[in-house]
């Protein structure tokens, strides 16, 4: 006889409700809230079912997790109905499972909310009975269901849930320490939301993706699963600690799995996951079929992706040819003047920055305590293409004035586990020093040549964990791949002018320890350089000159729990350096020439694109007449750049030309094939054939990230099955008609012909400078049209 009233304290109630969900043709089920917990515990038996489901839920005083339903679209797909209650100002709070069979239908309700505590252990009352033994009650319970489900209730799709997550935040009850090392390896949290989000990536069509996540959510876990089900996988990473760790967490999840490693003395070649440093495989001696064919690795995992714009990084990325490459980063800030985003064509699907992590309870909250640093005066400190002299640098902070000022602070607040980060390995040997003789015990750690005080890096990371050691200093070797959660307190010593390295340094602390409630940050800033970016990082809002000038950065919402005071001496610097800002045309400039001296040679459009400072950029491209991508030639010539070939194309029909293209509008990216059809790989034509504009849509469009545009429309989505005439039927009825509509100076119709240039270009096309200015071109214009994608679909999932 099937039991009917449940108590809890038990898997009675769970087990009946697997039964009845074995049993079901239909299932329904309302609950005031769901938990990943409880997800977790159904979401198989519901797998295994093939009928229709519908779960009704409330979003109030965010109680329900993103997490959990997000695992329920993705497991279940297209036989779930998903939504939220949606009527504000009354309280939801129905707790029943609702099952339909061919014999019957049949009703558990009482107060089991979607948790596993719920459904198994706490105490939880709950009865069951049956449509054929209440009917009247059964359909009381039923019709008022099919009420709120169908007209109290808004559908959870993906905008509708990926804005919810994104306003997440922990309940103040919630604890935060669920959030422990991973010792299930199966998928959690910001994980789960992630891997939602990689799957329909890859529906789309892409075959590569940024996830941008905070240090600490599982970054790597993530990689591991996302690609579980790939043959031969490669994980590249610049540190060797990283894949050795890397190693432990894909054996972890993939125990079945050979594991190699390739770097220093280890090259194997013949495993299912091969971890390698990039510093080593990035070499073109290894980059050839006699140690790996360039489709060898079906998935391909970039750790820390904001590093893949060095070179080895990128001979990787251009050698092999993966079924999907995964750019994993914490920090892909525009504002260190090179573009991550890029890489991965803008193509970025799941983000997670600090702020959100710490408000849903994945890290630690910190107190910051931004104290005003007098003691050097940065203006007269020597500066080297944008970057304080080292050896300048370091002769300034190491004076006992200032050592005085950080030990006075270091002494007032508690801690237990403190990592310092310095400006060089002589200023962290000095305060290393410093310490010791005023009887805290530290140590140095850093690469190259040891000092005194200095201690192995595995050494000192025990000593430290083991309470032997109080404080290490380090210069940037602790950024990345430290995993000591028991840190309660890191000190910037260094003016920290790089975004990227500011988030990495906060990182390092903000791991949830058992006995840590907070991180504590004591960060001395003088008057250095972009210091006025520090209230931006802590709140994860945009940079703006007006907000310092108004003091509104003491207003910022910054992350929950969390706490931020400044010296008000700092408000008033914060202030002047903004009043004192240059002028956007002169800090285009000046950013231009920092960028060229970085690269050694005259910045393209492409380069200036990928590095420029995301300020100066976004200030920029607010004005037209300041913004060098509508007339680079124009810049250059102003600038004396120009060389004597480029100064013939100055007022020409040839500049003429190149500026239309530059500035053409795209809101698609038809226009890209057919302009790289006339440029024909450097040999450009005046004219093109139907199979000079096939050949070049159909090259084009093969390229996934560009595939994309079509996949997302009707009438182009089967474009792969495509032939000769159809590709040509678009050209002529999108790119060409409006090419020649927008520019039909230079476009131009000729008979038995596709498309013609206008005569007058004859004498410019065999000049190298006019092909490389044409060839640069139509590499900005596709790598902005991504980016301009990107950020469209952003702004309508924000409106959403």
């Amino acid at each position: 006889m099937k039991q009917n009233a449940f108590t809890g304290n038990n898997k009675d109630f769970y087990n009946n409700i697997k039964e009845s969900i074995d049993n079901a043709t239909s299932i329904d089920i309302i609950v005031s809230f769901l938990m990943e917990s409880g997800v977790k515990l159904i979401i198989n038996d519901l797998k295994n079912t093939d009928c229709k489901i519908r779960i009704l839920t409330g979003n109030y005083l965010n109680i329900t997790q993103p997490e959990a339903l997000y695992l329920l679209k993705n497991e279940l797909k297209g036989k779930l109905d998903l939504r939220f209650y949606n009527v504000s100002h009354k309280s939801f709070h129905p707790k029943a499972y609702i099952f339909h069979n061919n014999e019957d239908s049949e009703i558990y309700i009482g107060s089991s909310n979607l948790s596993k505590g719920a459904l198994t252990d706490s105490i939880e009352w709950n009865y069951h009975f049956t449509k054929s033994e209440k009917e009247n009650d059964f359909y009381h319970f039923y019709n008022n269901f099919q009420d709120l489900f169908y007209n109290q209730a808004v559908t959870v799709t993906d905008e509708v849930l990926r804005q919810y997550s994104k306003s997440w935040i922990r309940p103040k009850y919630a604890k935060m320490h669920e959030f422990k090392p991973q010792k299930d390896f199966e998928p959690r949290g910001p994980q789960i939301e992630a891997l939602y989000a990689l799957d329909n990536s890859r529906e789309e069509g892409f075959d590569k993706a940024l996830v941008v996540a905070a240090t600490g959510v599982g970054k790597t876990y993530l990689a591991a699963f996302d690609s579980k089900n790939y043959k031969n996988i490669l994980f590249v990473a610049h540190r060797e600690e990283i894949i050795k760790q890397a190693a432990e967490s894909f054996k972890n999840v993939n125990p079945d799995k050979s594991i190699g490693f390739f770097y220093g003395s280890h090259k194997e070649t013949d495993k299912d996951i091969t971890f390698a440093l990039v510093q080593t495989l990035g070499k073109k001696q290894y980059l050839n079929e006699n140690y790996f064919k360039k489709d060898y690795f079906d998935y391909i995992i970039i750790d820390e992706f904001h590093h893949a714009v060095a070179n080895n990084y990128r001979n990787i990325l251009y050698y092999f040819k993966p079924e999907f490459l995964l750019g994993l980063t914490a920090t892909p800030e525009r504002l260190d003047a090179k573009d991550v985003f890029a890489l991965c064509d803008y193509n970025n699907v799941y983000e997670i920055r600090l702020k959100e992590a710490i408000n849903k309870g994945f890290l630690a909250p910190f107190r910051y305590y931004g104290i005003f640093d007098d003691t050097i005066d940065y203006s007269t400190v020597t500066m080297r293409n944008g970057r304080y002299d080292e050896k300048d640098l370091e002769e300034k902070l190491m004076i006992n004035h200032r050592a005085e000022l950080v030990y006075n602070h270091y002494l007032k607040y508690k801690s237990s586990t403190t990592i310092g980060f310095c400006a060089s390995r002589n200023h962290a040997e000095y305060m290393a020093k410093f310490f010791n003789e005023n009887n805290i015990p530290s140590a140095a750690v850093y690469s190259g040549e040891q000092g005194e005080f200095t201690q192995e890096r595995s050494e000192a990371i025990e000593k430290l964990k083991n309470n032997e050691l109080k404080i290490l200093f380090t210069v940037d070797m602790f950024n990345e791949g430290l995993d000591i959660p028991s840190v309660d307190m890191v000190l910037f010593l260094r003016p920290t002018q790089s975004p990227t390295i500011f988030l990495q340094q906060l990182g390092r602390g903000l791991r949830i320890s058992e006995n840590k409630k907070y991180l504590t940050v004591l960060d001395f800033i003088g008057n250095y350089k972009k210091a006025n970016l520090v209230p931006f990082l802590l709140s994860d809002n945009t940079y703006d000159t007006k907000t310092l000038i108004n003091e509104s950065v003491l207003e910022f919402e910054y992350p929950q729990d969390c706490f931020i005071d400044f010296d008000f001496q700092l408000i008033d610097l914060f202030k002047y350096q903004a009043r004192n800002e240059l002028k956007v045309k002169d800090r285009i400039i000046l950013e231009y020439n920092s960028i060229k001296e970085d690269i050694n040679h005259r910045p393209t459009r492409l380069d200036l694109f990928l590095r420029m400072d995301d300020t100066v950029y976004t200030a920029m491209k607010q004005s037209a007449k300041i913004n060098v991508f509508r007339d680079y030639i124009g810049f250059l010539n102003e600038n004396n750049e120009l060389t004597k070939e480029e100064n013939s194309l100055v007022d020409s029909v040839a500049h003429d030309f190149l500026n239309t293209i530059e500035t053409t509008n795209m809101t698609k990216s038809y226009k890209m094939p057919i302009l790289k059809a006339f440029y024909n790989d450097g040999d450009i034509k005046m004219t093109i054939t139907d199979d000079d504009v096939y050949k070049s849509m159909k090259e084009f469009y093969e390229y996934k990230s560009n595939g994309v545009d079509m996949i997302r429309h009707k009438t182009t989505k089967d474009y792969l099955s495509w032939d000769k005439k159809k590709y040509l039927s678009l050209a002529k009825r999108n790119p060409i008609r409006f090419l020649q509509k927008s520019a039909g100076e230079f476009f131009q119709e000729k008979d038995g012909y596709a498309l013609s240039l206008n005569d007058d270009l004859k004498n410019y096309i065999n000049l190298d400078s006019f092909k490389k200015h044409f060839e640069d071109i139509i590499e900005y214009k596709t790598l902005s049209y991504y980016k301009d994608r990107f950020e469209k679909k952003g702004s309508e999932n924000e409106l959403l």
